[in-house]
């Protein structure tokens, strides 16, 4: 029997209970788009985070609370929320190996956030605070709901997944990135000049999305993305052999 490829997905940690837990609209998504998800606990450990990549051939950059502004040189301002600092450790060393050794990845709302700032961008603390005035990010609405549009860039590997021009997408989140990384290509921005998309020059397969893909599962308007994902996944397994 053929083998799935193996779909990481970067634990979520609440502090408070002291939990790592996965929602079900990641797991759904990559099952259904033919991949076989495993919940990757959050730990600090790195001889930890290399078992756990040695065991999968790709990842998803789950969402999750603020980054850490100490760890892209900046103090944190009024409007920064929560943090994690072993949930920023962790994802920030996924971000790297999967750039480093070109491990396909879809980062997703935080996760993009984390893989940029891998690549040497930076991001927003708050967009509301440092940046001019924006659409609602914060959307108070079924998850599944789209409540705002992007545009998507002419040429890029999103554009050929999503199609060119305008698409619908949900919105969850007050950070974004600001900077892209070097390398790092635009792929889809809001009419308010937020970035939502982007992908990695010269990867295999690495895009990041601001909005939340996953929460679409039962619609299908975002599969395209985690089975590009599995496929890709799938090309580095049998490379690998």
């Amino acid at each position: 029997m053929v083998r799935k490829p193996i779909i990481g997905l970067s634990g979520c940690h609440e502090l408070d209970k002291e939990w790592i837990y996965m929602p079900h609209d990641y797991i759904r998504s990559v099952e259904l788009a033919g991949g076989l998800p495993v919940v990757l606990p959050v730990t600090t450990d790195a001889a930890l985070i290399e078992a756990q990549l040695a065991a999968v051939d790709g990842l998803v950059l789950t969402g999750g609370p603020d980054v850490n502004p100490l760890l892209f040189g900046e103090e944190p301002i009024p409007k920064m929320g929560a943090i994690s600092p072993e949930r920023d450790e962790f994802d920030l060393a996924l971000a790297r190996a999967a750039l480093e050794r070109k491990m396909p990845a879809l980062a997703i709302c935080r996760g993009e956030q984390v893989l940029n700032l891998a690549g040497g961008g930076t991001i927003f603390q708050d967009i509301y605070a440092q940046n001019r005035d924006c659409f609602k990010h914060r959307q108070e609405a079924p998850r599944w709901l789209a409540t705002h549009t992007v545009e998507v860039v002419p040429g890029t590997r999103l554009a050929s997944l999503l199609g060119e021009g305008k698409t619908s997408v949900n919105t969850f989140h007050h950070q974004a990135v600001k900077e892209l990384a070097p390398g790092f290509v635009l792929s889809a921005s809001s009419g308010d000049g937020i970035i939502e998309a982007y992908e990695v020059a010269g990867h295999p397969f690495a895009i990041g999305v601001q909005w939340h893909p996953e929460s679409f599962w039962r619609q299908g308007n975002f599969l395209c993305l985690f089975r590009a994902l599995v496929e890709a996944a799938q090309a580095r397994r049998d490379l690998d052999g």
